[in-house]
């Protein structure tokens, strides 16, 4: 069965508002013979006269009258879509899907949000909480735009892996156990530790840290949300080592922040597919690599 095509229903429409075969053709810069032919073909279809073709003005018949009102709705959504489609290409609308870990939604995505939304607000970002690796499976499948993603990372197949930060890893520890100025790994392995999940880099970069000075202490408990951490160090429960950017609030109250001796830092990075990007995609990534307001300010002796 033949399916109707708009290019016809464009022709019958014309028609109808014009009352004419020949004034529809000089609108739609069609052959008279060509108009004739696309009506010809729907009555065929449809197996019934739409048409009225008098000495006056042609007029549709009850079953033309009901395909012109349909007609008119499925041009106007045919039109719709193609203006959506073109706005899209030209980056003034569209989706960004993003994926990135809890630590990176906390403070640094919703900067980048906040800017688009003012930039372009018509551009949509859809945000996955996922592991580095989950990112970079999904930015393979296709699922995924952009992915905010621990570093290092191995080379990935049709994957662009850009720097993106780097952050200072920090003590944040309960204010009732008085740390000392610079923590070191002895230090805080004699104490009550929560541990980011055993899936995260994070989690990895810890564990070697404290097995560079010998020491392999068992956490408490083991999260993958720094605020529901950061709660848990305010409460007295034990000790984390978590990144702190510049740009993140100073730690609640019960929190002490120390640096680390050694010093130990989270690298971030930003990965998108090889080739050709979106103009909306290319939007947010401009926003996300712009320095933070904390990072372009200049630091005071």
């Amino acid at each position: 069965m033949r399916e109707i095509s708009l290019d016809r229903l464009r022709t019958l429409v014309a028609i109808a508002d014009l009352g004419s075969f020949a004034k529809a053709a000089q609108r739609l810069h069609l052959a008279p013979p060509t108009v004739s032919l696309h009506v010809a073909e729907l009555e065929a279809r449809i197996g019934a006269s739409l048409l009225h073709r008098g000495r006056g003005a042609v007029r549709p018949t009850s079953i033309g009258e009901s395909l012109i009102t349909r007609a008119r709705h499925l041009l106007a959504q045919a039109e719709q879509a193609l203006e959506d489609i073109q706005r899209q290409v030209a980056g003034v609308a569209g989706r960004v899907r993003i994926g990135a870990s809890t630590g990176v939604l906390a403070h640094l995505l919703p900067q980048a949000i906040h800017a688009m939304s003012r930039e372009h607000p018509e551009v949509d970002i859809e945000v996955a909480v996922l592991t580095s690796e989950d990112t970079l499976a999904r930015l393979r499948q296709g699922t995924l735009d952009i992915g905010l993603v621990a570093l290092p990372q191995p080379p990935v197949p049709g994957i662009v892996l850009h720097d993106w930060r780097r952050d200072p890893v920090m003590a944040f520890v309960p204010q009732a156990w008085s740390p000392p100025a610079r923590v070191s790994p002895a230090w805080l392995a004699a104490r009550p530790l929560i541990a980011n999940d055993a899936t995260t880099r994070l989690s990895r970069q810890t564990r070697e840290w404290f097995a560079a000075a010998g020491h392999h202490p068992q956490p408490r408990i083991e999260l993958n949300f720094n605020d529901a951490i950061k709660s848990l160090v305010a409460a007295g429960y034990g000790a984390a080592l978590l990144p702190q950017e510049s740009s993140a609030p100073a730690p609640t109250a019960g929190i002490t922040l120390r640096a680390l001796r050694p010093a130990l830092w989270r690298a971030l990075g930003i990965a998108h597919r090889a080739g050709e990007l979106d103009a909306a995609t290319h939007h947010v990534l401009g926003v996300l690599q712009r320095p933070t307001q904390a990072e372009a300010a200049p630091s005071r002796a």
